[in-house]
């Protein structure tokens, strides 16, 4: 496995976010717009039960780099 091409699941029970390492651009948007769940110090680092489901694919939405999305 490379660990710079590494794809992550989260989820909450009604939507599962994707994270892909390689096309992580570091913009820090994820963690502006909503630290409660992104927290790139803590492991795992993004914690999907402390927002609503539309808060976090709104977030996730916002994302320049495509690494976070939603799972279909």
């Amino acid at each position: 496995m490379n660990p710079k091409n590494i794809t992550k699941e989260y989820t909450n029970g009604e939507i599962t976010v994707l994270w892909q390492s390689a096309k992580c651009i570091h913009s820090g948007n994820c963690v502006r717009n909503l630290p409660e769940v992104f927290q790139p110090k803590e492991v795992p680092w993004i914690k999907m039960e402390y927002a609503q489901s539309d808060r976090i694919i709104e977030t996730v939405s916002k994302c320049p780099g495509g690494a976070l999305s939603i799972k279909e």
